[in-house]
């Protein structure tokens, strides 16, 4: 396997988070999150939106323009993003450069800095899943683990496993909850659509329970299975963190999730841009 590196982009308005504000972005299949950070490095101010594959550069620069008016924030002069869906991220990216003269730094596998992605094959892991890498090192470090695993609640439902040192060792790919729930409402025309949401007990009295129960409950045990076996590969204690909308739903009901997180990949964003400014700034010294 090998280290996989990069330069980042230089530019006269390249800063660390604590004296300019940076948008992040994370462009998911289905939902998009931003966030600005202020002087202090942390966030004020955070959207979600529907991913659109159809605007343009325009569009989602006209979009970034609204978001930040309702807030009454000012844009920044510098943005990273993430995206799983690569025609998006890269609208994004020219828009906001376009439009706005921000400096955007797109995440992949090719360009972070000291990150070991040891699969197959390093370029198809996903720029979230890499974001999230940078997230969990605060729980390596609060727990002193020689693992993490994160469970990223979206569209799909991914398990990240890592190991210190920035090692990013490979996971599990499951079907997200929502994409469930609505493939069975699709192919069963009689059950009623639900909100995902945990039912009193697990033995449904009615038929809305009864999905309630299996689409929570069961995804639940999905989810501690996988964690379980996951751990019994790995040499060492792992720290598990559930990061996404979903995992709020299962808070208090999956057995093997140490901690919850929704922000985890966001942050994950914000700590890799520190990373490698201070690296370009070392660079330059």
């Amino acid at each position: 396997m090998r280290p996989v590196t990069s330069a980042l982009p230089s530019g006269p308005g390249l800063l660390p988070p604590g004296r300019q504000p940076l948008l992040v972005i994370d462009i998911g299949n289905t939902s998009t999150v931003l966030g600005l950070t202020g002087e202090s490095g942390g966030m004020v101010d955070t959207w979600r939106i529907r991913t659109n594959r159809e605007m343009l550069p325009d569009d989602l620069a006209r979009q970034v323009r609204s978001l930040f008016s309702m807030g009454g924030h000012a844009l920044p002069r510098q943005a990273v993003l993430s995206s799983v869906a690569p025609p998006v991220g890269e609208n994004y990216a020219e828009g906001l450069q376009r439009r706005f003269g921000m400096e955007v730094f797109s995440v992949s596998s090719a360009s972070l800095p000291q990150v070991r992605v040891e699969l197959d094959d390093p370029s198809v892991v996903g720029a979230d899943r890499l974001c999230n890498l940078f997230g969990a090192e605060k729980y390596l470090r609060q727990t002193g683990s020689e693992y993490a695993i994160v469970v990223d609640f979206g569209t799909s439902t991914n398990f990240d496993v890592i190991g210190r040192g920035r090692r990013f060792l490979g996971g599990v790919l499951a079907t997200g909850p929502q994409v469930s729930a609505d493939a069975l409402f699709t192919r069963a025309a009689k059950l009623p659509r639900i909100a995902l949401e945990a039912p009193a007990q697990a033995i449904g009295r009615n038929t809305v329970d009864a999905l309630k129960s299996g689409l929570v409950f069961g995804y639940a045990e999905m989810v501690d299975g996988l964690l379980r076996r996951l751990r019994a590969e790995l040499d060492a204690p792992a720290v598990t963190v559930a990061t996404g909308g979903f995992s709020n739903v299962l808070r208090g009901i999956c057995t093997q999730v140490d901690f919850y997180d929704e922000g985890l990949t966001l942050r994950g964003l914000i700590e890799l841009w520190e990373q490698k400014v201070q690296e370009e700034q070392e660079e330059r010294a």
